[in-house]
């Protein structure tokens, strides 16, 4: 390999270090704007500004709304990943295994509350597939914990999609609860519906 070409190598990986790097500041700029004033108020004038590029910048990266919402919900939740079933489904005991899967729920909604709680309000503006992605972990959440009750009619089914929601632990939390007695009250409202 000549001189040329090692030095025009160094050149192309120098700038695919600098593309990956200004991308991942837009991404970073648009999570951090989605967590403080929400998607609805996020503008892509914003996102520029605060990642320090030019708009034109922010298009060739991301020509739509779409391409960036991917991004940035996928940067955000590999850093804050929704919480693993895996060990909640070592747990037999119906009970147990709903007071372990909400108190670990409700510790990750305390740690993401800002996000989730402009993502929740602004449900309707952003592309679908978020909206779809985040009904999922919910439906997913709940068929875990319902799985171990033998009697998996509608009413457990209704209180523990009723004790998964976001919405239910913020009513919890502005009542001053931890997530261990946001919990524990779950629990003992949903024991009181088993046979």
């Amino acid at each position: 390999m000549t001189d040329t070409s090692q030095t025009r190598d160094y050149r192309m990986g120098k700038r695919l270090d600098e593309v990956a790097r200004t991308r991942r500041r837009i991404v970073e700029a648009a999570v951090e704007l989605h967590g403080s004033v929400g998607p609805a108020n996020t503008t892509f004038s914003a996102v520029a500004d605060l990642a320090g590029v030019q708009r034109s910048t922010l298009y060739r990266h991301f020509p739509d709304e779409t391409a960036l919402f991917g991004a940035c919900t996928s940067h955000y939740m590999a850093r804050n990943p929704w919480p693993a079933f895996e060990s909640w489904r070592q747990q037999e005991e119906p009970l147990a295994r709903l007071s372990t899967g909400l108190t670990d729920l409700y510790r990750y909604y305390a740690s993401n509350r800002p996000m989730l709680s402009n993502s929740y309000r602004d449900i309707e503006v952003m592309p679908q597939f978020v909206g779809d992605m985040m009904r999922e972990q919910r439906d997913s959440t709940v068929a875990v914990l319902a799985e171990p009750f033998e009697a998996q009619h509608g009413a457990i089914a209704s209180a523990i999609s009723l004790a998964v929601d976001f919405r239910t632990w913020t009513v919890l939390d502005e009542a001053g609860l931890e997530p261990d007695e946001a919990a524990d009250l779950m629990v003992a409202m949903i024991r009181g519906l088993t046979p």
